[in-house]
């Protein structure tokens, strides 16, 4: 058997106990909108892939995560709940955060309609032949990564959506396997940028070289993050 191929299937063998979810924002649990599983999406063209199956809804509790623009934010991910690993760690592959303004993050609906634009992403690190996934620092970090809003980001409500894209099966169309959850936050104290947007879906295609792309062998020398550049502000 090749090797690419012995891979995959030990890759498919752990897949039933790696599946996760964007659980906290800044250890604040109520204004996630949570999906109904830990399951991913894997048709980039779903209207689930803005924030996942049922994550359109606003959380019961209609409460907003409030941030200044210029602030770090904590994501956290878990499989289970919280006492759980972050994601098994062969799902290797990139970490993603995104933004699209709303009038009221507690709700706004329908997220597949919204425009997006990409604050914070993270792949690939060569060090000599060593390969450090984003995925491997969040599985070292207790599920757990960080960034800052852009400080000049107009003030308001927006939903965050954070992504981890598993690339252990990517090697085949279809694959690569995503998931996201979106946060319902409100920004004070920003500017007046208005970041170029994509759409979700429609800012990834299943042939992308972020998407389609065999991890394994031959070993990679770079890799693509799918999606727009990052807004730094």
């Amino acid at each position: 058997m090749q090797l690419s191929a012995l891979l995959s299937l030990l890759a498919a063998a752990t897949a039933v106990q790696a599946h996760a979810t964007f659980q906290y924002l800044n250890d604040n649990s109520a204004v996630i909108r949570k999906p109904p599983s830990n399951s991913p999406i894997q048709d980039v063209t779903s209207s689930d892939l803005a924030c996942n199956v049922n994550g359109g809804t606003p959380v019961a509790s209609k409460l907003t995560f409030n941030t200044i623009a210029g602030s770090t934010v904590t994501m956290e991910w878990h499989h289970g709940d919280r006492t759980t690993q972050a994601i098994d760690p062969s799902h290797k592959g990139p970490i993603l955060t995104y933004l699209a303004k709303v009038p009221d993050a507690t709700t706004a609906t329908s997220p597949s309609s919204l425009k997006w634009f990409k604050i914070y992403h993270d792949g690939l690190t060569l060090s000599g032949t060593t390969e450090t996934w984003a995925v491997d620092k969040l599985v070292a970090n207790a599920g757990k990564y960080s960034h800052t809003i852009p400080s000049n980001i107009a003030s308001g409500d927006y939903l965050l959506r954070s992504e981890i894209i598993a690339l252990h099966g990517a090697g085949s169309t279809g694959g690569a396997q995503l998931y996201m959850g979106c946060a319902q936050i409100t920004v004070t104290g920003g500017g007046s940028a208005s970041p170029a947007t994509v759409s979700l879906p429609g800012a990834y295609s299943a042939s992308d070289p972020g998407i389609l792309v065999g991890i394994y062998w031959p070993k990679l020398t770079s890799y693509t993050i799918p999606g727009p550049a990052v807004y730094s502000g």
